[in-house]
């Protein structure tokens, strides 16, 4: 996340609360045996990355009235959560990195990763029943019913590898569920923990979903834009391996003759060659369809933003928006 264009106030605040999120997280499984188990554990977990979904979770425990502080064991949960399903993930892709490091099915083998995966769902709920209180049933119930999404939305993605035709409707139900149920959990738990009213709830609940629905659209847009040093994945990596992403599925809809024949060849082929890339990144471009995603972006987001009309907390709602704009001037 490209931080350089945010206020400085709200910057400095977000590095503070990261690097505690870090110090919690590097001290979470400290000591713990067989370090068979662990090691990877805790290879997963210390691996850097924006630790976005954590400081939603702050932030919307805030713009509810209540502390940071009361929400760092959940905001914990749901980075756990979110590293396990990456794991689950990069193996199910062949991802051979993430973050700019070996993927954890590489570095140690895919058993001990599907391994060291399922028991981070665990430390995922134990970390989130921390700062439950009277209300842990409607908490564990949100966190459970995200989890269950994820793994559809994660299904849907593996399903449209091999289907012939999908729709750009069934690929924003695709992310809504892989990406933005996630994002939209971590303001639900947020705010159900800070106390906030049901209408605080759905408030925040709509922001989040949206803000992951412009997220993973501009991911997707980085995936073949990006620099690979700075996104911290392989460049082109979608098309290698023939997802059908926001970009290819509005260029199948734009594209005609020679053009629509190269697109036809990724589904058939199933993806294409590192060497390949750059012309199917051409070919995004000549169509037009750079403008179009980084409009969509902007579309989800303002539907983010404007979702935030019911939250009386003027500091944490300046800082959403803050988060959100930031956001889609992202470079990784």
């Amino acid at each position: 996340m490209n931080l350089s264009h945010g206020d400085k106030y709200y910057q400095n605040i977000y590095a503070k609360e990261v690097k505690k999120i870090e110090t919690k997280l590097s001290q979470l499984l400290k000591g713990r045996k067989p370090k068979s188990l662990y090691d990877p554990c805790e290879y997963i977990i210390t691996g850097g990355g924006k630790r976005l979904r954590p400081f939603i979770v702050l932030l919307a425990c805030k713009a509810v009235g209540a502390k940071f502080s009361d929400a760092y064991n959940a905001a914990i949960g749901v980075e756990v959560l979110h590293n396990f399903t990456l794991v689950h993930d990069d193996i199910m892709d062949n991802a051979k990195i993430r973050r700019g490091r070996p993927t954890t099915h590489i570095k140690f083998d895919t058993n001990t990763a599907i391994l060291a995966g399922d028991n981070l769902i665990a430390e995922a709920y134990h970390s989130l029943l921390k700062d439950c209180k009277d209300n842990d049933k409607l908490v564990l119930d949100t966190f459970t019913k995200g989890i269950t999404e994820i793994c559809e939305g994660q299904s849907y993605d593996k399903d449209f590898e091999n289907q012939q035709k999908v729709t750009i409707d069934e690929y924003k139900t695709m992310i809504l569920k892989k990406t933005a149920v996630m994002v939209q959990m971590c303001c639900s738990i947020g705010a159900q923990i800070g106390k906030g009213t049901k209408k605080e709830v759905r408030a925040l609940e709509n922001y989040g979903r949206n803000l992951g629905m412009a997220f993973q659209i501009q991911d997707d847009l980085l995936d073949i834009f990006g620099d690979e040093k700075e996104f911290g994945k392989t460049v082109g990596g979608d098309l290698i391996e023939g997802k059908k992403t926001f970009l290819f599925l509005k260029a199948f809809e734009k594209a005609k003759g020679k053009d629509l024949a190269e697109l036809k060849k990724v589904i058939t082929n199933s993806g294409v060659r590192k060497n390949q890339i750059k012309k199917y990144r051409d070919l995004y471009i000549s169509l037009g369809v750079i403008d179009e995603t980084e409009k969509e972006v902007e579309k989800y987001t303002k539907y983010a933003l404007r979702s935030l009309k019911n939250i009386n907390d003027s500091e944490s709602k300046e800082m959403l928006i803050w988060l959100a704009n930031t956001l889609i001037k992202r470079s990784k």
